[in-house]
């Protein structure tokens, strides 16, 4: 197994609440993770260590055995990292054709529910319109090495969460991208061999595959 990222014994701090406590989270290539916890686990502040959008108080930021951690969100994302958070995650000044063309210029949207909308400013959308938008620029990113999304299906009809999910197991499975998606419940439709880690209160509670959760 080749990690593409990975925490060591990372500590997050919000003032004097501690969020992660030591928290080590291996993020393998070439598969989906799954971040389960209920909110306030510390799922999203693990994603956005990550990422970069918050510091370690403590610990170590991994990526392919480097260390990372004093890297900037934005100096992670020329490596080839996407992050796809829970909330403000478009443009809203922007058109939904400009938000898509910062993903991939000239690229179709991947959702055909957006084709009508094009010109549309992304403040004017509803909330499952631009959260199509948003998990646009993680299915858009072909050269994408590590993508983290928060609360993938959030706002979303099923079947378009179905298809939301069945593409981002595609960049893992066909891609080797590493996916990790930060979930309140286990969803359906990941590949065989995912991964699913449980936190509970910024702490590591279980560790394995699906089938082993009980």
């Amino acid at each position: 197994m080749t990690l593409a990222m990975a925490l060591r014994g990372a500590r997050v701090r919000y003032g004097p609440l501690e969020a992660l406590h030591g928290l080590d989270l291996p993020v393998p290539a070439g598969m989906v993770t799954v971040l389960l916890g209920r909110n306030g686990s510390g799922r999203t502040t693990a994603l956005r260590a990550l990422a970069g959008t918050v510091r370690l108080s403590a610990g170590r930021v991994l990526w392919r055995g480097d260390d990372v951690t004093r890297l900037r969100a934005h100096e992670r994302a020329r490596r080839g990292l996407c992050f796809v958070p829970e909330l403000e995650a478009v443009y809203a000044g922007l058109t939904v054709a400009e938000n898509l063309a910062l993903a991939a210029p000239g690229a179709a949207p991947p959702y055909s529910e957006l084709v009508p909308l094009l010109s549309r400013t992304a403040g004017t959308l509803s909330g499952g319109e631009r959260r199509m938008l948003a998990l646009s620029r993680a299915l858009l990113a072909a050269h994408a090495r590590v993508v983290l999304v928060d609360e993938p299906s959030l706002g979303l009809a099923p079947p378009v969460a179905a298809r939301t999910y069945r593409r981002l197991a595609a960049l893992a499975v066909e891609g080797g991208a590493a996916v990790v998606l930060a979930e309140q419940r286990v969803p359906d439709g990941l590949p065989p061999g995912s991964l699913v880690h449980e936190l509970r209160r910024g702490s590591l509670a279980f560790s394995g595959e699906r089938a082993e959760l009980t």
